[in-house]
């Protein structure tokens, strides 16, 4: 038997909140209206369910990975804090391998665990790499790109690419003929090459700059070149924004420059919500100390290897600082749910019944997902 819920709470508006009760029927969301004198009290701020489009992973799990139960798990720890939709991302593999972990990613996302596949890599540049296996990185290839799209099922939402790579045009062609979204990333592309593969087959910036070259006034860079095409709606760009990726002030100037193209998210990695100690990410080991994943080099001062925040938790801190909650709000839900094609991050008459209760310091009380309560 299906049970109607009838729910009041405070939802962000530009400069504010507004009052509404939202009814929520067989998954749905059957209506939303201001309240009456004989409804529930207020029990929260309203948000709806968050939409993260890069994430590897979660509570000691991750996305690269065949294991459904692994899988599960990781979806789980996000889905739990409120991040309602979800990409699975991959890391640079050997191809064999990247074939199975997206063949396995397509079955989840068949059930409705995740809503889709990032790939990031293997096609990406070696002084730009980050956190990716170098003798695992590949010039841009459109026969395994095909195989790649064929293994997952029409689930391939994202692939991120080096735009200065040879072939990078030509597998961004396979890519958007097959309804996939074309990101700009881990590249040492010229602020002019940026512009162009933006202007082209690209409308995505994969973590804005986390594996690019720093902009220079006189060297713009994939960096600059990002932003003057976010600027003139060409593209939106990905901002890791947990503090340790980009400085806050950063975060609050591209948004402030370009407030309608920014998507928040985690790159989060098997160490979020967990403690530190030493993970997998794909192929490499990495180490975790004070929240902080770097590569395991023996250095101790690899390079950063995803995040560990959940997407609530970057919006949690920004608001604190004084950025407009609505605007950080859309940055995680309707926007990246827009970028990648998914009906997700609304609470909208006919929307999924996708719905985050916070207190008022937004710290999650209840996560609702498909009119189900996740947590109580």
């Amino acid at each position: 038997m299906d049970l109607e819920h009838v729910l009041r709470g405070r939802v962000p508006r530009p400069g504010g909140f507004d009052d509404v009760v939202v009814t929520v029927s067989s998954g749905q969301v059957t209506d939303v209206r201001s309240p009456a004198s004989d409804d529930p009290e207020s029990s929260g701020i309203f948000l709806p369910g968050l939409v993260d489009i890069h994430n590897h992973g979660g509570g000691g799990a991750s996305f690269h990975s065949t294991s459904s139960d692994e899988i599960a798990v990781a979806a789980g720890v996000h889905h739990a804090a409120g991040t309602t939709t979800l990409l699975a991302s991959t890391v640079t593999d050997a191809p064999d391998r990247l074939l199975e972990v997206v063949a396995s990613l397509a079955t989840a996302a068949e059930t409705g665990l995740i809503a889709g596949i990032h790939m990031e890599g293997p096609f990406l540049a070696h002084s730009c790499r980050g956190a990716h296996d170098p003798d695992l990185l590949m010039a841009p290839d459109v026969g395994l790109t095909r195989e790649l799209l064929a293994a997952g099922r029409g689930h391939l939402r994202v692939m991120t690419l080096a735009a200065d790579l040879p072939g990078a045009d030509e597998v961004a062609a396979v890519l958007a003929e097959a309804g996939a979204v074309v990101a700009l990333g881990h590249t040492a592309a010229t602020a002019t090459q940026a512009r162009a593969f933006l202007a082209g087959p690209g409308s995505l910036v994969t973590h804005l700059f986390n594996g690019m070259p720093p902009a220079h006034h006189r060297d713009p860079g994939p960096v600059l070149g990002s932003l003057g095409a976010a600027g003139v709606g060409d593209a939106c760009v990905e901002l890791i924004a947990d503090g340790i990726h980009l400085a806050d002030e950063t975060v609050r100037a591209v948004m402030s420059m370009v407030p309608g193209s920014v998507v928040l998210v985690t790159d989060a990695m098997a160490a979020a919500a967990m403690a530190d100690g030493d993970y997998q990410l794909g192929p490499l080991s990495v180490e975790v100390r004070s929240g902080v994943a770097r590569v395991a080099d023996g250095t101790g001062n690899g390079s950063i290897a995803g995040g560990t925040s959940r997407l609530l938790d970057q919006v949690r801190r920004h608001a604190a600082a004084g950025i407009d909650l609505a605007m950080l709000m859309k940055a995680a839900s309707a926007r990246p749910a827009s970028v990648v094609g998914v009906d997700a991050g609304r609470l909208d008459v006919g929307a999924r019944a996708d719905l985050v209760v916070c207190d008022e310091s937004l710290q999650p009380v209840r996560v609702m997902r498909g009119g189900v309560w996740l947590s109580s």
